[in-house]
């Protein structure tokens, strides 16, 4: 695996800064993100530095993918959701704010109002670890 030293996804992935994580395997790590836009928004990530979609690797890329789906059928079945954007964005246009590869599962609420580009409000860390816990227990098991 190649991790880039100043990368704070990487820097998540190496144990250096710590995060409610929901799903780890060898290619990929699930956690909540902690500037949700709705309650259950979780990141999927590949364990290998890539700054987007278009330099990854394509086995890093598909890995990534297959989380993504496994988090989101895990979310949808502890919140039951309205609805849920799979966002995965590339560059400063895109408003991608982490260089590194990520997928987000954003569960989204009738009406509720968030803009696919929201603003960052920190959440609660007692709530999202809690919600965390609820998303883990869900996940499927193979």
């Amino acid at each position: 695996m190649t991790l880039d030293a100043s990368c704070i996804f990487c820097k998540i992935v190496r144990g250096e800064i710590p995060s409610f994580k929901v799903y780890e395997d060898d290619k990929t790590l699930a956690f909540m993100d902690i500037n949700p836009g709705n309650p259950g928004h979780c990141l999927a990530i590949p364990k290998f530095h890539s700054e987007n979609i278009f330099t990854a690797p394509d086995e890093w890329v598909a890995a990534t993918m297959a989380t993504t789906r496994r988090i989101a059928r895990a979310v949808q079945m502890t919140l039951m959701p309205y609805g849920m954007n799979i966002v995965q964005a590339n560059g400063p246009g895109a408003k991608q704010s982490v260089m590194h590869l990520h997928v987000h599962v954003l569960p989204r609420g009738r009406d509720d109002g968030l803009l696919l580009n929201w603003g960052l409000k920190p959440g609660n860390m007692d709530e999202i670890k809690a919600l965390a816990e609820r998303i883990r227990a869900n996940l499927p098991r193979n």
